[in-house]
């Protein structure tokens, strides 16, 4: 039952959870959320299929009927879920882990994410407390149900003419060859690798954090002369930017540039959503254009039901999840990649490059996220906290998601893993110098105090 997380289920197939989870999470999805049809998609994992086929079974023994999309990616999902009305959906998929892991993503009306607080804590207590799975006298039946042509339609709403551009792209084996080439065509001005659906993920894994599995996208750019390179996760709720010289992009700059597009081109100026993560620099550079920030905790279970709450334009997250208004208030790496290479191409209509736009965004010096390997967790945030609290006076503090504590030349972020004995620390400064230094000291409290290992 380890597989159970804030977000969604995800674990080692065979190891967290197996066969029986799936069909008795499955069974209770009907009951917990008070429905007779359960969308159901499915990524292209090894154990992805087993895994179908039980959660179908599952559904079908509760007395629903499943509508069976195939293979699709996680946005898909969504998209089915709000377009056509259902009050649950299931994507078995475990996004951007490795293969040997498999998982499920939960939703319900209007594609609101359905987390551990939300109700997969309950069905995790009823299957721990052995609620009885008793096969419905009317057994639910299963529908194919094709939505690719309808979600590609919807999605090219948004979408300009970038023939102007050379685009790198790495499918990462996974759910984005779906729909990557109907959408961006297979010119020569477009380079893909990696582009065809195998769950083993034999090239590298679909994570596009992790610094190696880039850089094939990163070489394949600087070979093709390419103005941005795009890289998708395994399920393609993720897209991961590199710029025209080889570079990798932090993603929650892109959150500032997609200001030109919903600010300077559609005039949307309204919320924009960021996770405690965020580099100051986001805001700075999108409040003169008349947003306004709102920052909150990391994860898809938070940051899609926050942004409809605060009915926000769009925003994202440090991991590479943007989220749309115009999307449900939903994440999809289709349509943030989309957003972005439209900019990119007004960009070379203007004279400038991705790498200059980027520039004009970045003001700080970022640590990126440091792992710290700890038990006492609470102990060791609030030791760094009221160290540096101490030392001098914050301008904001945080304390919805580990804490977030500005000062006027730096500020840091200390949050727990949910899943591991890890504390993840980043930090941001006006200079190398001032960065060094604060990364050293909180360093020394958590080794010192807490006996860290990095």
């Amino acid at each position: 039952m380890g597989a159970f997380h804030a977000y969604d289920i995800r674990g080692i197939y065979g190891v967290d959870w197996d066969r029986e989870t799936a069909y008795k999470v499955a069974y209770f999805i009907p009951r917990l959320l008070k429905a007779d049809k359960v969308l159901v998609g499915r990524d292209c994992r090894v154990s992805s299929d087993e895994i179908h086929d039980a959660v179908l079974k599952g559904i079908n023994d509760a007395g629903a009927d499943v509508y069976d999309i195939g293979l699709s990616s996680t946005p898909m999902v969504y998209f089915g879920t709000a377009n056509y009305g259902f009050d649950a959906s299931i994507q078995i998929t475990a996004s951007h882990n490795a293969a040997k892991y498999n998982g499920m993503k939960v939703s319900t009306t209007d594609a609101q994410a359905v987390g551990f607080d939300a109700g997969l804590g309950q069905i995790k207590q009823w299957i721990e407390e052995g609620v009885h799975t008793p096969v419905a006298e009317k057994r639910g039946k299963v529908y194919k149900k094709e939505i690719l042509d309808d979600y590609l339609a919807f999605m090219r709403k948004f979408y300009k003419d970038v023939s102007n551009l050379t685009i790198a792209m790495d499918l990462s084996n996974g759910m984005s060859n779906l729909f990557a080439k109907k959408m961006f065509g297979e010119g020569e001005n477009i380079h893909y690798i990696f582009d065809t659906m195998d769950g083993r993920f034999p090239n590298h894994e679909p994570n596009p954090l992790v610094e190696a599995n880039v850089v094939p996208l990163e070489n394949l750019v600087r070979e093709t002369g390419a103005d941005v390179g795009v890289i998708y996760d395994g399920d393609a709720d993720r897209v991961v930017f590199v710029d025209e010289k080889g570079c990798f992009i932090s993603p929650d700059l892109m959150i500032a540039l997609m200001g030109k597009y919903y600010v300077g081109e559609r005039g949307l100026k309204g919320l924009v959503l960021q996770d405690i993560r965020s580099s100051k620099a986001v805001g700075e550079y999108l409040e003169p254009m008349g947003c306004e920030m709102r920052t909150w905790k990391v994860g898809r279970a938070f940051a899609a039901k926050k942004l409809r709450e605060i009915d926000g334009v769009w925003g994202g997250e440090l991991a590479g999840h943007y989220y749309f208004r115009d999307f449900f208030y939903s994440d999809s790496g289709l349509l943030a990649s989309m957003i972005i290479l439209n900019i990119v191409a007004d960009l070379k209509k203007e004279g400038k490059t991705l790498s200059q736009a980027i520039a004009e965004i970045v003001h700080y010096k970022n640590s990126g996220e440091i792992n710290f390997r700890l038990e006492d967790k609470q102990g060791a945030m609030d030791a760094v906290k009221d160290y540096f609290m101490a030392e001098e006076k914050a301008t904001a503090f945080m304390d919805f998601d580990g804490y977030r504590i500005e000062f006027p030349e730096w500020w840091l972020n200390i949050r727990p893993s949910n899943t591991e004995p890890y504390l993840r620390f980043l930090c941001e400064a006006t200079s190398e110098e001032l960065l060094r230094e604060k990364i050293a000291k909180t360093e020394e409290i958590l080794t010192k105090n807490f006996g860290a290992k990095r």
